[in-house]
């Protein structure tokens, strides 16, 4: 593959908000398309611009939550539920290769910016529609709820803890992956002589798709997975965290017996990998609590970095449990940071892209997450031709907003 990204040339009207479909829209800016983001003027643009934490800056409309799914895009403020602002999109969509949508089913007919209305002005187009529950079933998808309906909730947390939602959106990342896979999908059978299509995925699907084991434990072990903190229900030890000395978390990942056979050596008990009780996975599975309870007290004699160096050398997985600043002083952590000024203000973000071609990194070199309304100027003008006199005339009726020319 040549230096150049591989979407370039491709243009992508997003229709989407919040997270999943914007996220759709920044891995495809990343890969070199342009992507347009069409925000309702009607409440001042994607509502995630106010989503900030009581330590940002409260003036600027570039939120942090905002910031991590829309670098590279370009702002158009419009008001869609005018004629004329449905004009702009219809003009734009016309040029465009992909349209990204995240309407409640029925609400893109509603609003006239469905697959059908698009299909007419341009065969060729590419429409990706995320729901919450699919095309059938009208409630709106929240992921906090769509966790709580696909069984994440209910197994995640401690074992005498509530059941607890995850700290991400994992459910919108998820679909927002499976219509990433759909996209480029589409857009190759497009260029083996093929027309544009309808894709649409949902939230709950992706993450019933995506319970993996969990649901399998159900489906053949006929066992309802409970809540069991970090444990693992079908390895032991993995995935549970051990105090150190220094007050932090390491998580051990056995896999096999030699390397439960090497953690037993590292901590000075090698007698543990003979035993009847430990030396297979499926009896230390069965012993669970005792055998976690005796590597709890033989890892808590030493300090996060020693026990993880000592677990390195003899090749047994291992690794801290990082806080947030920890990750990022990781050197795999900095290649995936975006960075940018935005009139003095410096801002940053990470890459959606997280592959390399030819051992090349197919991003790079994204602008900074658009202004509200940013780009209206240039779009109305650059992209449909528009003159000024007319420009400025939607402006005036409130049909479109331009933060400047």
């Amino acid at each position: 593959m040549n230096n150049s990204k591989p979407l370039e040339g491709i243009k992508v009207l997003e229709l989407a908000s919040v997270l999943a479909g914007p996220s759709i829209g920044m891995f495809l800016a990343e890969l070199g398309a342009e992507v347009i983001k069409v925000e309702n003027l009607v409440t001042d643009g994607d509502v995630t611009r106010k989503w900030k934490l009581p330590t940002e800056n409260p003036d600027t409309d570039i939120s942090g939550y905002y910031s991590c799914v829309n670098w590279g895009k370009k702002s158009l403020a419009i008001d869609l539920s005018k004629c004329e602002g449905l004009n702009v999109i219809y003009a734009l969509g016309k040029q465009c290769d992909i349209i990204l949508a995240s309407y409640k089913p029925g609400d893109a007919e509603k609003l006239q910016v469905d697959y059908n209305t698009f299909k007419k002005l341009n065969p060729k187009v590419i429409y990706s529609h995320i729901t919450g529950y699919g095309l059938n079933n009208q409630r709106a998808g929240f992921d906090a709820i769509i966790q709580a309906e696909s069984g994440f909730t209910f197994m995640n947390g401690e074992p005498d803890g509530p059941p607890t939602k995850m700290p991400v959106a994992l459910m919108d990342v998820l679909a927002a992956h499976h219509l990433k896979e759909a996209i480029l999908l589409a857009l190759f059978q497009r260029e083996r002589g093929g027309e544009g299509c309808y894709i649409d995925a949902s939230l709950f699907k992706a993450g019933v798709s995506s319970l993996a084991n969990q649901a399998t434990n159900w489906l053949v072990g006929k066992t309802i997975p409970k809540r069991m903190g970090s444990d693992h229900p079908n390895i032991v030890p993995y995935g549970t965290i051990y105090n150190t000395s220094d007050g932090k978390g390491i998580v051990i990942a056995v896999g096999t017996e030699k390397q439960f056979a090497e953690l037993c050596e590292v901590l000075g008990k090698p007698e543990l990998a003979a035993d009847p009780k430990y030396s297979k996975n499926f009896s230390r599975v069965k012993n669970k609590a005792e055998i976690n309870g005796i590597l709890q007290d033989l890892i808590i004699k030493y300090d996060r970095e020693t026990i993880l160096g000592m677990l390195a050398k003899r090749k047994v997985p291992a690794g801290g449990v990082f806080n947030m600043q920890e990750v990022f002083e990781t050197p795999e952590a900095k290649e995936m940071i975006l960075e940018a000024d935005i009139n003095g203000m410096a801002i940053q973000g990470v890459s959606s892209v997280a592959f390399n071609v030819d051992g090349n990194p197919s991003s790079g070199g994204i602008s900074y997450p658009p202004h509200y309304g940013e780009h209206t100027y240039h779009i109305l003008r650059d992209e449909l031709g528009l003159e000024l006199e007319e420009i400025e005339k939607l402006i005036s009726q409130n049909i479109v907003y331009a933060a400047n020319k």
